[in-house]
């Protein structure tokens, strides 16, 4: 790994880290410098701005790789599972959404936004993947499967505050006699 990517994976990782533990608002150029150890002056050589800094790191978490296509039908649902709730739990945290629901800080909520529509693109080609192929009914909303996914890991937090290790076999029990063909 050359020096430049090691230098923008410390800034990008200190970021989420920063954006997961102290919400949106504690993610300022400043801060990530001192997080990551990384100096300011490197940092704006980087990145023009923090919403710069928002946007390359949650960018990165936003670019899934698709399933393989020869994935079966029931692994490329326990794979949408899984990336369903990625944003959330490997990105902007529950804080994140937290700010995003009460609009703390529009510039956050608009640009979470934007990559949530990006990734939620990305899933559901793997929702029309299983349509294409017959292993999924071919009247499935894609948006309201993601949505349904994503809602049901935020109401097993606020239930419970963990998710437990088998939450996602549990999910797809529930799910895959509703979607598939």
């Amino acid at each position: 790994m050359d020096e430049r990517r090691s230098v923008e994976d410390r800034v990008e990782e200190s970021t989420l880290q920063l954006l997961r533990s102290k919400g949106p608002r504690s993610v300022t150029v400043e801060a990530v410098a001192k997080n990551s150890g990384v100096a300011k002056t490197t940092i704006y050589r980087r990145y023009r701005n923090r919403s710069d800094l928002l946007t390359s790191a949650l960018s990165r978490l936003a670019s899934l790789r698709s399933p393989d296509p020869g994935t079966k039908p029931p692994d490329r649902l326990r794979w949408l599972i899984r990336h369903a709730v990625e944003m959330v739990e490997d990105g902007v945290g529950l804080g994140g959404v937290a700010a995003m629901l009460t609009d703390d800080d529009p510039e956050f909520t608009a640009l979470c936004r934007r990559i949530l529509v990006a990734q939620r693109e990305q899933l559901s080609a793997a929702i029309d993947a299983g349509k294409a192929d017959g292993s999924m009914r071919a009247d499935i909303d894609g948006a309201t499967l993601i949505d349904a996914i994503v809602g049901a890991y935020l109401a097993e937090q606020a239930r419970s505050d963990n998710v437990t290790g088998n939450w996602e076999e549990r999910l797809f029990a529930f799910f895959w006699p509703a979607v598939r063909r």
